[in-house]
């Protein structure tokens, strides 16, 4: 086919999360809500840990980041669906939608690697308990969360780049809500080869790494917590890991229905709502079961919100 026949995309068109006008805006308000409210939980996660000197912990360091990553991933595609169901408008631009995609994946490969090391944070706290504070120092921390996110965005800027070199000239329909690797290769007319081997090599490495690490962690968590004889001791031990045990569940429970489970040609909309559950649903639960779960947290979010009652009523 002759090149010069072919008319470059400059701009791709996102079809949302339903092909009917009257459910697109439903869905897009109740989507909304449930974005609002996870901003103000999380937020609330970051106050409340921020507040109280009792939660300044390598655990709650690494959970007030998990937050600061939850906010900023929705807001990298919820918003821009907003905006589209309001103006009426489905269309992005391509330099638009290269970025979407860009801190996508920086924020959905940050979440994974902070479960990771929040679950060898809980690995040191109960194995090695007498070594926690000499592991688990606050320069490590810092240099270990710094360390992550330039891992992330060197991947994000690896297939950002990999995407930017794709010839689009076909058709620009995307569908899905917002710029996804997937629904973005089926549009190009050129080879995307080396984007999926880059897929199915560095990103498979950033995904199964966190995950084999978390079980791992875990295994040797359990075997030491079964060798506790100590009735409350067991629940101690427990408790401090059950909360971040249940998030790892929900992450990668939803992840897997999402990206394991075949997906429908016919019915387009079924995949992109199973999407909303990881990408928007997923961060809206965490801070509930954080808050719910922890007594420290609770403990925490309350006296934050007795001050804020007491200095409103002044």
């Amino acid at each position: 086919m002759d090149k010069r026949n072919l008319t470059v995309v400059n701009e791709f068109v996102l079809l949302g999360l339903s092909s009917s006008a009257e459910q697109q805006r439903l869905l897009t308000l109740l989507l909304l809500s449930v974005y609002l409210v996870t901003i103000s939980g999380n937020t609330l996660i970051i106050l409340a840990i921020g507040c109280d000197s009792h939660l300044h912990s390598p655990m709650y360091f690494f959970l007030s980041n998990l937050a600061f990553v939850d906010i900023c991933y929705t807001s990298t595609t919820v918003p821009q669906m907003v905006v589209n169901t309001l103006t009426d408008t489905k269309t992005i631009s391509f330099s638009g939608c290269l970025t979407q995609l860009f801190f996508f994946i920086s924020f959905v490969n940050m979440d994974s690697l902070l479960l990771c090391v929040m679950a060898y944070d809980r690995y040191v706290a109960i194995c090695h308990p007498l070594h926690y504070t000499s592991v688990m120092n606050l320069h490590f921390c810092v240099q270990l969360v710094a360390g992550l996110w330039v891992v992330t965005y060197l991947h994000a800027l690896l297939h950002t780049v990999l995407m930017a070199h794709l010839s689009f000239c076909a058709s620009n329909v995307v569908h899905h809500f917002f710029c996804d690797l997937n629904p973005l290769l089926q549009l190009s007319c050129s080879s995307v080869s080396f984007n999926v081997m880059a897929i199915y090599t560095v990103g498979a490495l950033l995904a199964l790494i966190p995950f084999v690490c978390i079980l791992i962690s875990y295994v040797l968590i359990f075997s030491t917590i079964l060798k506790v004889t100590s009735t409350q001791g067991k629940q101690r031990a427990f408790s401090t890991c059950g909360s971040h045990l249940s998030v790892v569940v929900l992450c990668y429970g939803t992840a897997i229905a999402v990206y394991f489970c075949p997906s429908s040609p016919h019915n387009p909309e079924r995949d992109t709502l199973s999407s909303v559950m990881y990408n928007v649903v997923a961060p809206m639960l965490n801070p509930f079961i954080y808050s719910l779960r922890n007594r420290d947290m609770k403990r925490a979010l309350m006296k934050m919100l007795c001050k804020c009652t007491d200095f409103y009523h002044q």
